[in-house]
């Protein structure tokens, strides 16, 4: 009997991918992120850093340009430079904080949650056109890989409790053993 996490999966670390499926599965996430970019008729020609930004503030918003500068992990000079053309299509507006009158806050504009609207359904309906011409099995697939691709998208937390000494952990990023 194989020792298991609780969910049914065996305890054991598999092997890691080989560089050619880590490469492979990269140039199919950015060919595909570059089609569905294509497939958006996206006017404007928004960079990745202005559309994320928009997104953030929709997300979130609105926001001061700090906490938006935090979130996009970028400094407040860069983004500055992001926000000005958004602004300048009417996509974002700046208000001034009415709790600290020096802060701006960013929000998106009726016209700025159109064109994301627009450009989530037209990837939305690009992607569920691929997706139509998979057989039921491939669906199930995909289905079922979703939640695995999702984990890709964030790095692991740092361990808050170290290891007792003497422990060894060997997973993802640790350290090589001293030895």
């Amino acid at each position: 009997m194989t020792p298991s996490d609780g969910r049914g999966a065996s305890a054991e670390q598999p092997a890691p991918p080989s560089s050619s499926a880590v490469a492979r599965l990269r140039l199919i996430v950015a060919r595909l992120y570059r089609q569905l970019a294509q497939a958006s008729g996206d006017d404007l020609n928004l960079t990745y850093a202005q559309l994320s930004a928009l997104v953030r503030v929709q997300e979130y918003g609105p926001l001061r340009l700090g906490e938006l500068a935090a979130r996009e992990q970028v400094a407040a000079p860069t983004l500055t430079r992001t926000l000005r053309p958004l602004a300048a299509a009417g996509l974002l507006s700046k208000e001034p904080d009415p709790q600290d009158g020096r802060s701006l806050l960013v929000s998106v504009t009726p016209d700025g949650a159109d064109l994301l609207g627009r450009i989530r359904r037209e990837r939305s309906e690009l992607l569920a056109r691929r997706m139509a011409r998979l057989t039921a099995e491939q669906t199930a697939t995909l289905m079922a890989a979703l939640p695995v691709l999702e984990l890709l998208l964030t790095e692991p937390e740092p361990r808050s409790d170290p290891a007792p000494h003497g422990a060894r952990d060997d997973g993802p990023g640790s350290p090589p053993a001293q030895g």
